[in-house]
C-alpha cells in the first residue's frame, strides 16, 4: 500500500495548513492572534516539510549506485546505530531511535551512507514502527539482492512516554530477518555478536 495520498486528493495549500494549525492552537485554548503565536502557523508548516520530507523520497533509487571492487568479500556488512526521528501516526508524537542495518552483500555493495539515507526516507513519514523496520529491509532486500538482510529499531515513543500511561524510560525492539539471518542461526549470533548483544533464537 502506497503512502502517497490517494489519487485525485489534491495537497492542501500553505495557507490552508497554517490554518489548519491557528485551528488546533484555538481548539487548545490559547489565542492564535496573540504576539508570541502570530508566527506559529508558519513555523509549524515549515517544520511539517522537514519532518515529513521521506515522501518526497524514493528509497529504491538510494541504492541503485552500487560497487563491484570488493576483492571477494562475502562477510556481514553493518552500520550501526543509525539515530533517527520519525511520527506516530496515530497521534503525531515523536519516535526517536536508532536503526542497526546490516546485509550479506551476494556480489555488489552500496556506499554506508546511502543505508542511513533509506532509514530517513522511511523514518520522515507518519509511521509505525514495525512496518518501519520491513520497509527498510525490503528495499535493501529488492534493490542489492544480498545473501541476506537484517534490520533492527530501537526507539523510544513519547505517544507512550508523554501521554496515555507515561511510561519514560521504555524503548522498543523491532527486527526483520530476511534470508540467511533468519534462516542461518549461525550468522544471526555472528551479527547478535557485532551488536554486542546476546543471540536471541527468535529474533
Amino acid at each position: 500500500m502506497s503512502d502517497a495520498p490517494p489519487s485525485g486528493n489534491a495537497r492542501p495549500t500553505r495557507e490552508e495548513a497554517e490554518q489548519a494549525v491557528r485551528t488546533l492552537l484555538s481548539w487548545a485554548g490559547d489565542n492564535p492572534a496573540r504576539e508570541g503565536l502570530q508566527d506559529t502557523p508558519a513555523r509549524v508548516a515549515r517544520a511539517y516539510e522537514e519532518f515529513f520530507e521521506g515522501y518526497e523520497v524514493e528509497p529504491h533509487d538510494l541504492l541503485k549506485r552500487t560497487f563491484s571492487e570488493v576483492e571477494g568479500y562475502d562477510e556481514i556488512v553493518l552500520l550501526r546505530d543509525i539515530r533517527f526521528e520519525s511520527h506516530c501516526e496515530h497521534h503525531l508524537a515523536p519516535i526517536i531511535g536508532k536503526a542497526h542495518v546490516a546485509y550479506l552483500p551476494r556480489n555488489r555493495v552500496v556506499g554506508i551512507s546511502k543505508l542511513a539515507r533509506v532509514v530517513d526516507a522511511y523514518a520522515r513519514r507518519l509511521q509505525i514502527q514495525e512496518r518501519m523496520t520491513a520497509q527498510i529491509a525490503n528495499t535493501i532486500n529488492d534493490v542489492l539482492e544480498p545473501h541476506g538482510v537484517a534490520v533492527i529499531i530501537e526507539s523510544a515513543h513519547e505517544c507512550m512516554t508523554t501521554r496515555g500511561v507515561h511510561r519514560p524510560g521504555v524503548s522498543m525492539v523491532t527486527s526483520t530477518m530476511l534470508g540467511v539471518f533468519r534462516e542461518n542461526v549461525q550468522t544471526r549470533q555472528e551479527l547478535m555478536a557485532m551488536l554486542n548483544r546476546p543471540a536471541v533464537s527468535g529474533i
